[in-house]
Formats: structure tokens, sequence, C-alpha cells
């Protein structure tokens, strides 16, 4: 017979293993504190939704419910997830890390469902910790540096090399990402990305483009990057 975790020494029965309900209890109540350490992980240092927080707690309770009942099954898990099946999610565009803990969830669920419950905690535990770890030192944060500049000119300014020498000076790359009209045409809105050299001159900048359009608005943003959509 096949090794699979705590199920091991239960006898087959028809063909498949049938876990007692000792056996279920042990891998639903290491689901659930598994399922409590990946909430955690989702929601150090982000905006999460409560209810979201609570479904990835509960979710790795769920699946290992199913797989540990259907374990060796092969009929009823078809079954049951026909019955899955029939059921569609309707739900706003997750972020890359909605996807992550929801994948982690299911992942933790299914492999205490399966008996594996040492080995489910070992993974969970070394993916939080590298997450952890991951977003403490800011790995793969944003460029504050990198700016949104938003430049209102008037219809009579050939804005082509306007700023070129401005920009240039300030910053070490830029790109006119799109023009616009706006005030019944008779201003144009620019629409450039730039990385300052040096992000304490931003004033400086700032105030050598206003002289060149007329002291008309001027924004300069950070570059949003906080809903990666998947």
């Amino acid at each position: 017979m096949i090794d699979n975790g705590i199920f091991t020494s239960l006898l087959l029965k028809d063909g498949y293993i049938v876990p007692n309900a000792a056996m279920i209890a042990i891998c639903c109540g290491a689901a659930l504190v598994l399922g409590v350490l990946v909430s955690l992980l989702y929601m150090y240092r982000n905006s999460y939704n409560r209810g979201f927080a609570v479904a990835l707690v509960l979710l790795p309770v769920v699946v290992a419910s199913v797989v540990a009942v259907v374990n060796g099954n092969i009929g009823i898990g078809i079954g049951i997830g026909g019955a899955f099946g029939l059921v569609r999610f309707r739900s706003a565009p997750g972020t890359a890390r909605d996807i992550l803990a929801i994948f982690l969830a299911m992942a933790a669920g299914l492999i205490c469902g399966s008996g594996y419950v040492l080995l489910a905690g070992c993974v969970v535990a070394a993916i939080c910790l590298i997450g952890f770890i991951l977003l403490a030192l800011g790995f793969g944060g944003k460029n504050f540096a990198q700016r949104e500049l938003r430049i209102t000119v008037p219809e009579s300014l050939d804005y082509t090399e306007a700023f070129s020498d401005i920009l240039k000076k300030y910053t070490s790359s830029c790109e006119l990402e799109k023009v616009k009209t706006t005030n019944m045409g008779s201003l144009f809105r620019l629409y450039y990305r730039v990385s300052l050299k040096d992000p304490k001159k931003e004033k400086e900048m700032i105030d050598e483009i206003r002289v060149r359009n007329g002291n008309l608005e001027i924004v300069s943003g950070v570059i949003d990057t906080s809903k990666p959509e998947l």
C-alpha cells in the first residue's frame, strides 16, 4: 500500500482508504492552524477585506475535510468535483497577493486532507517565513524616484522640445506617454513618466517648468502600483 501520511495505518475497504473521525479531526485542526498562518501573511502590511481574511482561515479546513472524506475513492471525488463545477464564482479582479493567498490556502487544505499534516505545516511555514522576510526587506517595493509628471501648457506653446533641457537636467530618464487637450482645446496636458536624479530637487524642477508653461497647473506624483491585478 502506498504511504499516505497519518492514513497509512488504516485498512482498505472496497479498494479505498476509510479514515476515521479522529483522523479527519486531526487533519481539519491542522488545516485551521495553517489557514490562520496564511491569513496573517496576507494581512501583513496589506490593505485587506475582513471577509476575505476570514475566508482564508476557513478555506483549508473545507478543502481538507472534503479531501479526507473522498480520499482514494475516485468515483466520489469526481462527483464532488462536478458539484463544485456547477458553482460560478463572480468577483472583482484579484491582486497578485490575493491569488497567492488562495493558492496557498488550497494547497494547505489538500496536503492536510491527504494525511500529510507535517508536510503541510513545513510547506506553509516555509512559504510564510520567506514571505515575511521579503516584505520586511521591502523586496520589489516602489521606486520613489519615479514620478508621473503632468504639465499643462497653452496651445500656442510648441511642447515637443519646450521642457527637454529641464527634464534632462533633473531626470535620468523621461518619456512623454500621452498628450490630452483640455479647456475646449485651449490647453494641452502632457503626461510624462520620469525618474528623478535627486528627489530633493523636485521643487527646483517644478519652479523651472512653471516659468516655461506660464505658471499653469503642474502635478508630480508617485506612480500608483498598489493594485497589480492578474
